[in-house]
């Protein structure tokens, strides 16, 4: 039994020490989900050296951690010091910051208002699709991950600063911000190293936290300068601080830029990434996708008015969303003494939801492993708990940026099935790497064929 039994009566499950570390080293992110789905959703305590987390991953009790009870558990501890380093006080933070970032970036990240930027995510995204075509005429490979990353970023610096930002500095941004994303790995794996100690990864974090400050500050001084008349969130942000405090605190606005860069470029980009390895383990997907592409694009360009026909692709994503969620876990820390699931867990202690187990809970999806798109067909009307699904988190604290996933997602995909032919080089088993998001250790790297009629 990979479990200790003492603690059954409870419904807790206790990992031990000897049996927790080398799974977590091994592999953590994949063992973490099944820690959890061997339990059956139960919670399990990993006994962790003096450190002692909660993995929660059954809905019920996510929905008690992120909703009902959510107060309870904040955004502190150690997980998050790592992140806080480069996020400052913002919409990924707790208190008076959060709720006055949320307050004012809430307005910009509705389905309304993300539906008026589709024209000029479209036009962007669709340009820099274009710069594929050397690749295709040379047969040379591309880099997935980067590619997925190199175009996602480009559109939401569009959202972000709109043209105030080169191209050549746009694309300094992203790597600086995978370096933040994938540096922390040693340190959400041991929380408990202290600081006082340089850990691997520590070094290149710091370095690329400078540099992003030293892109971001000049930009919002330059928005400043310029007024806030312009559409971006730069702008918008701005504009907001003046109306609600007076004044512009750089530092505030430079957090929430951060953050708000972090979550919309992550998701999107890593879940992409992801995507070509499925649809080549799927060739009917696949078949099916482009076919769809086809009938609702034609030979392009897509336009934002595509989105909403594209009802397979939806699903597609939904389910990638599902298999592969960005945010492998979402670490809470509690305030007071309290229970879940008839689990006592004192004040103090460090709580990870984990979406990863959650989606491959058997009693919620049906085989949950498979990759499955018709799961989400509307005709199959599944009733699900609502908490079984938690891809952008949940609650008050859920992710603002789930509206412009579905837009940004639909238009890179449909506009790369619509004038290329995708063949993955090089197919083998990815590992999750644990980060601020799960993103293939591996490279993907893909053939590009322009298909018949499209000119380069």
């Amino acid at each position: 039994m990979p479990f200790d039994a003492d603690t059954a009566a409870s419904g807790l499950r206790v990992l031990p020490f000897y049996r927790a570390v080398p799974r977590l080293v091994k592999d953590p992110v994949t063992e973490l989900a099944k820690m959890g789905t061997e339990t059956g959703g139960r919670i399990v305590r990993l006994d962790i050296g003096p450190f002692r987390p909660y993995l929660v991953s059954h809905p019920d009790h996510v929905q008690q951690v992120l909703k009902t009870d959510w107060s309870n558990f904040v955004r502190e501890g150690m997980f998050w010091r790592p992140l806080q380093r480069v996020i400052g006080r913002s919409i990924l933070g707790e208190g008076e910051g959060w709720e006055s970032s949320r307050r004012i970036l809430q307005p910009l990240f509705t389905a309304r208002y993300t539906a008026s930027l589709g024209e000029d995510m479209a036009d962007i995204i669709a340009d820099c699709i274009l710069e594929l075509d050397a690749y295709a005429l040379s047969g040379r490979p591309v880099d997935g991950g980067h590619q997925m990353t190199r175009i996602v970023n480009q559109a939401v610096i569009k959202v972000l600063f709109g043209g105030r930002i080169s191209r050549d500095v746009a694309e300094r941004l992203a790597p600086e911000f995978a370096t933040c994303a994938t540096s922390i790995a040693f340190r959400l794996l041991f929380p408990f190293a202290p600081y006082s100690i340089k850990v691997p990864g520590d070094r290149a974090f710091l370095a690329a936290a400078k540099k992003i400050d030293e892109i971001v500050y000049p930009l919002i001084e330059q928005a400043r300068t310029e007024g806030t008349g312009s559409r971006e969130v730069v702008s918008a942000l701005i504009g907001a601080r003046i109306r609600q405090d007076g004044e512009v605190d750089l530092k505030q606005v430079r957090d929430d830029l951060v953050s708000i860069y972090g979550a919309a470029s992550e998701t999107t980009a890593m879940s992409l990434t992801w995507l070509w390895s499925v649809l080549h383990d799927h060739p009917d997907v696949y078949a099916r996708l482009q076919a769809e592409v086809d009938e609702v694009v034609g030979e392009g360009p897509v336009r934002s008015e595509h989105v909403p026909r594209l009802g397979y692709l939806r699903m597609v994503l939904q389910e990638l969303l599902r298999v592969y969620p960005s945010g492998w876990i979402i670490p809470r820390q509690t305030v007071a003494d309290t229970e879940i699931g008839g689990v006592p867990i004192k004040a103090g202690s460090q709580v990870l939801v984990s979406p990863y187990t959650t989606h491959r809970l058997e009693e919620f999806w049906q085989r949950p492993l498979v990759f499955d798109p018709e799961r989400w067909a509307p005709e199959r009307n599944e009733r699900r708990h609502r908490y079984a699904f938690i891809p952008f988190g949940a609650g008050p604290h859920s992710c603002l940026g789930q509206h412009l996933f579905y837009l940004k997602a639909p238009l890179v995909v449909a506009n790369l099935l619509s004038r290329y032919h995708l063949t993955l080089t090089n197919p083998q088993r990815l590992t999750p790497v644990p980060g601020a998001s799960a993103r293939p250790k591996e490279k993907l790297l893909l053939k590009l064929e322009l298909r018949s009629g499209r000119r380069a």
